[in-house]
């Protein structure tokens, strides 16, 4: 028996004419691993709520979805709640109580088991994820990763059936995520339990999965074996391809006729014996552009801690950053990064140490949701702009929604769309704006892969532009593709930086796929496109990388200034009676302040 048969599902949200799914169906069967992916927008998330009844999401809907061959609707809530577990991307909303211990035993309370079987339960898991050394601790002490690990471990106290998985590791680093993919596995394999799991960070989780679907415009366009689903989605020529391992990848573009490697593993020996018998061309030393002379930011041994008697965050901190440079800094879960981005930004105030900032600062936060004030995306776009002339506004607001893709999403409030969606038009508020210097906080967090190559593009245009972009990131490829300088956060600061060829050719675990695919191969091999132009002497087609901004920031500054000068003669007057009635109060206000010291005396 499937453990879930989706039939014909069709999902449409409130005042919106485009269907989120559109006659969708899908079986899935008991102890798949089966991975959903797709662009973003593309109604994986959506899919995902309606497969747990208090999880739906308010629109139309039609079609029906069978649990264990019983209508969803028809299961009772207590029986969702012990059998279907959902893991959702952001490990704070979840997680309800204050101490480990209890968060792992709060779900079998609600339910109303006996505290002796509790205790067993919570017992268990917290052996089997290694949790023990951190039962009694607080859970504002836990790293992301720590707490990604326990709400998936409280879930599993439950025993359930399956366990859907949205984004989990969207904001893990490397390491973390690796490891929380692995535990997924384990639990799979030795627990029998299916797993339902949304990812845009195909490398790892790819090989895990025993089956695949891609989804396009709200339906299923593809669904089979790893393998298959990356050899249909080759010919058919979809853009999804992008996504896919770096070793299918490479071996899709030098048109090998071994079999298609999916893991790194299996990369290395495929590419190890096609060494053997083709040439392999040299890397070529990137070239990084030359620095400017101009500092904008300057950072001397600062020191920062969030309480007073609290440990250290920020610690001796040391960093220069020039006009025009983009540095992307990478390192563990709570290693300080978000922290000294705020530090940078003025939200933070160092007790030691100083900062130099010249330039203007733009800051896009990690949780896009904290820039969203309006009711929809149109009006939230339309906020930043309302203090310019209107043909400038107007120009500007199509051109940045087209470039940041939310043509059809301007009249949905920020808060109902997905991840990704919600960092593009996050995106987009940051890019209407007039700015030196622009931090972003894992700004690549939910993106698709095309639309990464697009902001690879963005990105590329600012700097050409002169602006100065520093990015705490854990997307390793899109770093090493796009990034002058690297840099690893670790105890407080940065221990180590370098150019992401020699940054990434040095590192064990905070590298790429394609790095460690060729290590010991291809010598400076960091990039897919490295390893495919040594094999094949071409270079991967890179269609977004000139993407142009208009430089409507200057036409706005001309407009504005030639208005000024023609202010009609009525506003002139207003202008110098307020003028006038605002430096009488002044000099009222100074005698009567004069006279109360005389008083006083």
């Amino acid at each position: 028996m499937a453990v879930f048969e989706i039939r014909n599902l069709n999902f449409s949200y409130p005042e919106c004419t485009q269907k989120a799914l559109d006659n969708l169906s899908l079986k899935v069967e008991k102890g798949d691993f089966l991975v959903i992916c797709g662009k973003s927008g593309c109604g994986k998330s959506t899919l995902l709520r309606q497969l747990k009844t208090v999880l739906a999401l308010h629109g139309e809907k039609s079609g029906e979805i069978l649990f264990e061959g019983v209508i969803l609707e028809k299961v009772d809530r207590r029986t969702q709640s012990q059998k279907i577990g959902f893991v959702s991307q952001s490990p704070e909303n979840q997680i309800v109580t204050d101490k480990v211990w209890h968060e792992l035993a709060f779900g079998l309370e609600s339910l109303g088991y006996k505290t002796a079987e509790i205790r067993v339960r919570v017992a268990e898991m917290a052996a089997f994820f290694d949790i023990e050394k951190w039962f009694y601790k607080n859970v504002t002490e836990l790293s992301g990763g720590q707490k990604q690990l326990l709400n998936l471990a409280s879930i599993m106290t439950m025993q359930p059936d399956v366990l859907i998985l949205d984004e989990p590791t969207s904001q893990l680093d490397p390491i973390s995520a690796s490891d929380f993919l692995a535990v997924l596995k384990k639990i799979n394999s030795e627990l029998g339990t299916t797993i339902i799991l949304i990812e845009h960070r195909l490398e790892e989780s790819f090989p895990l999965a025993n089956r695949v679907a891609v989804m396009e415009n709200g339906n299923i366009i593809c669904d089979g074996n790893p393998k298959e689903v990356g050899e249909l989605l080759k010919k058919s020529g979809n853009k999804m391809f992008l996504a896919m391992p770096a070793p299918m990848r490479i071996w899709s573009a030098v048109n090998s006729d071994s079999e298609c490697p999916v893991t790194v593993s299996d990369g290395r020996k495929w590419l190890a014996e096609y060494a053997e018998y083709n040439f392999l061309k040299q890397v070529p030393i990137k070239k990084v552009p030359e620095k400017s002379d101009e500092i904008v930011v300057d950072v001397s041994d600062v020191w920062f801690r969030y309480e007073k008697d609290g440990t250290d965050v920020v610690r001796r901190l040391n960093l220069t950053v020039y006009k025009g440079e983009f540095i992307a800094i990478m390192g563990g879960n709570g290693a300080g990064k978000t922290t000294t981005l705020k530090l940078l930004s003025g939200l933070n105030k160092a007790y030691r140490g100083e900062i130099k900032i010249n330039g203007r600062i733009s800051v896009l936060p990690q949780n896009p949701q904290a820039l969203f004030v309006k009711n929809t995306v149109r009006e939230d776009l339309k906020e930043m702009l309302k203090d310019i002339p209107k043909e400038i506004r107007n120009n500007k607001f199509a051109y940045v929604t087209a470039l940041c893709q939310l043509e059809n999403l301007l009249d949905r409030h920020p808060y109902d769309l997905s991840g990704g969606e919600q960092q593009r038009a996050g995106l987009a508020k940051v890019l209407l704006l007039d700015t030196d210097i622009l931090l972003l906080d894992e700004p690549t967090k939910g993106f698709d892969a095309e639309f990464k190559q697009m902001f690879g593009g963005i990105l590329n245009n600012l700097l050409e532009r002169k602006i100065t972009i520093i990015m705490v990131s854990h997307d390793i490829e899109f770093c090493a593709e796009y990034a002058q300088r690297c840099a690893m956060f670790f105890d407080g600061n940065i221990v180590t930086e370098g150019t992401p060829q020699d940054f990434f050719s040095g590192n064990s675990f905070y590298t790429t796929s394609a790095n460690r695919m060729a290590r010991g191969i291809i010598f400076n091999a960091v990039t897919v496109d490295d390893v495919i132009f040594s094999c094949t002497g071409k270079s991967a087609e890179k269609p977004y990388n000139n993407i142009q901004i208009p430089e409507l920031i200057e036409m706005q500054k001309k407009e504005v200034s030639e208005k000024s000068k023609k202010l009609p003669l009525w506003r002139k007057i207003i202008a110098i009676i307020s003028g006038f009635i605002a430096f009488s109060i002044f000099i009222y206000a100074t005698k009567i302040y004069y006279l109360s010291l005389l008083l006083r005396d």
